[in-house]
């Protein structure tokens, strides 16, 4: 291989790193404020469709990549509801673009964020709550004042599996944001290109990449979150 090649090849690793990274902070950031209402109700609920959105919740623990990337893929194209709902609002389509790639991986990694808050929240049961509420504290008070501090082990295993369960992505994210070099070409996806070219001294590169921030990651989430506390 030839510097050019080599330079090159280095080029589009580092995109598809920076890519994946930006990817799952993003993701991170929307899980947070998205599943952190939902845990609540789940952890709180006593409706008939908790089970039901329980259910809906955890899907991609069982459902494969691919499954989940069709169905998205269809319902963001042209003819889906997705799709004609960003049409009308001028957005174009999903689809092959980055913005396609935060919602399927938003989705994707749902459980890796809800669980844990959900059973964060429902450790703390309902004597915190009412011990704040004979205080006067009133329902956004008792969050913020007493969940929150009380959850805090539970917010970051959240944290840390949907980031890191986001850079490990490939079937979701090759249906929807296909090969797109620095737009939609994770770790991943640059992996499977650099084995599919015989290329493994850069596939080993990234590989062992991974491996090193999949073993940081887990060190780390059991070093500032050990089991005791989660429980």
């Amino acid at each position: 291989m030839t510097n050019a090649g080599a330079g090159a090849d280095l080029g589009n690793d580092l995109g598809a790193v920076w890519l994946t990274l930006r990817l799952a902070g993003v993701t991170t950031v929307l899980l947070m404020l998205l599943g952190t209402p939902l845990a609540w109700w789940l952890a709180r609920t006593r409706s008939r469709w908790r089970a039901a959105v329980g259910a809906v919740v955890a899907l991609p623990l069982v459902l494969p990549p691919t499954v989940l990337g069709f169905y998205l893929l269809v319902a963001m194209g042209p003819n889906g509801p997705l799709g004609q709902f960003t049409q009308s609002l001028g957005l174009g389509l999903l689809p092959f673009t980055f913005g396609g790639l935060v919602v399927a991986s938003v989705l994707y990694s749902m459980p890796f964020a809800v669980q844990p808050l959900q059973q964060a929240f429902e450790a703390i049961g309902d004597g915190p709550l009412e011990a704040a509420a004979t205080l006067r504290a009133g329902p956004l008070d008792c969050f913020f004042t007493v969940v929150l501090p009380l959850a805090r082990p539970g917010f970051i295993t959240a944290a840390v599996l949907a980031f890191a369960h986001t850079v490990g992505e490939f079937g979701v994210v090759l249906m929807i944001g296909g090969n797109i070099p620095e737009q939609t070409r994770v770790i991943s996806v640059q992996i499977y290109d650099h084995v599919e070219a015989l290329e493994y001294t850069q596939a080993h590169a990234l590989s062992a990449g991974m491996l090193v921030f999949s073993f940081a990651v887990l060190l780390a989430l059991y070093t500032l979150n050990p089991p005791r506390q989660r429980a």
